[in-house]
């Protein structure tokens, strides 16, 4: 049996090959094992070396300084960190409101479910048709006591772009301090911290072809901003993140955003012409909508919904694809999609859509193929 063609790399990538080689030489005796704060010995110093080479690497990336770089679990903790680490910051300023969009991840949308518990106030806005927020919308939101704006910069189900840029400039007129979930965007499309004067950003490891379970949180030194730990226990990371550094997976993080950033001037087009190669098999297909089609986007992901099929029949029907409904993290839900719904999809339109994201090892007979058997199947399933 022929394993099903990839189309989901949003939700994760494969390690790289080369990027696989390299953690390999950071795990046995042989190689460079030890504990990076094990400050007496060879096998510490060479490990330590290794995990501040990759933070140099991520840094460089994104133009921060490799001080403004802490390491984390993955975007999901680096989120969990930047909104949960402000406490003490709510408690010395008396700020104590929050502004999210409606259509963010789970892992910030949960972090603010858990502040209201704690009397804070949050503010859900909620996007334009398209996925996009609005300036204006957001610039109305703030007020005296608003702590923290967090925006995605890509949206994981839809690719559609928010202008962080100018979002972080909003904030920093208005005084208060923002917060990016850059998973999707890291690596795959030009950020310039010191451009941009976002305070946070949170990046995953595993969206770029680096090992699961590692992720950095970028955090302003400017400012002075410094995050209460969610995890202590020697004082790691400037105090903002306990615990023995993984050298293997920060080597694998570290290389695969620099390999990344090497690639991004070609792999943006080759991936933008998949995407318009699939979008044209996709309009020989009665009742296809690709949601999002008129605004800024990220390539790799475009989130496609047909009239007259059923979501989950439609999943199964396509056995030979791997994709997702939406988020990774939601693909068990029998809901549609919190996201589709947010921009004013109709529920049956929004159960009836299938997100295809594409990747490094994505070409153009997979591209064929997928279309070809999407087609089948949606024939087939509305006779």
């Amino acid at each position: 049996m022929n394993n099903p063609i990839y189309l989901d790399y949003a939700a994760s990538t494969p390690v790289a090959p080369e990027v696989a080689d390299l953690m390999r030489q950071h795990l046995t005796l042989d190689g460079t094992f030890g504990n990076p704060a094990s400050r007496s010995h060879v096998y510490g110093w060479q490990a330590e070396e290794a995990v501040e080479a990759a933070r140099v690497q991520v840094a460089e990336v994104i133009n921060a300084d490799p001080r403004e770089i802490i390491w984390t679990s993955g975007a999901t903790e680096s989120n969990n960190l930047a909104i949960k680490g402000l406490l003490g910051r709510a408690e010395r300023t008396g700020r104590r409101h929050i502004i999210t969009s409606s259509i963010e991840h789970k892992a910030v949308l949960d972090c603010a479910a858990y502040l209201q518990t704690l009397n804070f106030e949050v503010t859900y806005l909620p996007p334009d048709e398209v996925g996009r927020m609005p300036l204006d919308r957001l610039r109305e939101a703030i007020r005296a006591d608003t702590l923290l704006v967090s925006l995605m910069q890509v949206n994981n189900e839809l690719g559609v772009i928010n202008d962080i840029d100018a979002i972080a400039d909003l904030c920093r007129e208005a005084g208060v301090l923002s917060h990016t979930d850059a998973a999707q965007g890291f690596g795959k499309m030009k950020i310039d911290v010191k451009a941009s004067g976002v305070d946070l950003m949170s990046i995953s490891g595993h969206k770029i072809y680096g090992p699961k379970g590692v992720g950095a949180l970028f955090v302003r030194r400017a400012e002075g901003l410094k995050l209460d730990p969610l995890i202590h226990g020697g004082g790691h990371e400037l105090g903002m993140r306990s615990g023995t550094l993984p050298t293997h997976q920060l080597v694998g993080l570290g290389a695969a955003s620099q390999m990344m950033a090497d690639e991004l001037s070609l792999e943006w087009p080759r991936i933008e012409a998949l995407r318009q190669r699939f979008e044209g098999h996709l309009r020989q297909i009665p009742g296809c909508h690709v949601h999002s089609a008129d605004r800024d986007r990220l390539p790799h992901i475009i989130n496609v919904g047909f009239d007259g099929v059923q979501g989950e029949t439609l999943m199964l029907a396509l056995n030979s694809l791997a994709l997702s409904s939406g988020s990774a993290c939601n693909s068990a839900a029998v809901e549609p999609s919190h996201v589709l719904l947010g921009i004013g999809l109709p529920r049956a339109l929004a159960d009836a859509s299938l997100r295809f994201s594409f990747g490094r090892f994505t070409d153009e007979d997979q591209i064929d193929q997928a279309a070809a058997v999407l087609s089948h199947t949606i024939s087939q399933l509305r006779r």
